[in-house]
């Protein structure tokens, strides 16, 4: 089992920058795929970006490619999503997730954080 503890959100303005950190407990990090995933008042969750146990796999939205990077220091039992060029519809909890199998999609992860607000200003 891993638990999961987010940081890093915050407060910024349209076209800014945040580090989101995921810091997993356990000494098995390296044997679980890790996600992010975000919500937004009223709207459904969406599985943002994956990456697999030893970073050779990675998944992003279409919503956010080419804007985020999903990256994992296993030394560090930490998984990050480094997040450029932020818009107002970014705005939500963002959750990171793991589970030992790689998935693209949110309910293959069986492992969560509780989240951390992102607030996008325009």
């Amino acid at each position: 089992q891993v638990q999961l503890v987010e940081s890093g959100g915050g407060l910024v303005q349209a076209g800014g920058s945040l580090r989101l950190s995921c810091a997993a407990s356990g000494r098995t990090f390296s044997s679980y795929a890790m996600g992010w995933s975000r919500q937004a008042p009223g709207k459904e969750r969406e599985f943002v970006a994956a990456i697999s146990w030893r970073g050779g796999r990675t998944y992003y939205a279409d919503s956010v490619k080419g804007r985020f990077t999903i990256s994992r220091d296993n030394a560090k039992n930490t998984v990050y999503l480094e997040m450029n060029s932020l818009k107002p519809e970014d705005t939500a909890v963002y959750y990171c997730a793991a589970d030992p199998l790689y998935g693209t999609t949110w309910s293959q992860y069986n492992y969560w954080g509780q989240g951390t607000q992102v607030t996008v200003s325009s």
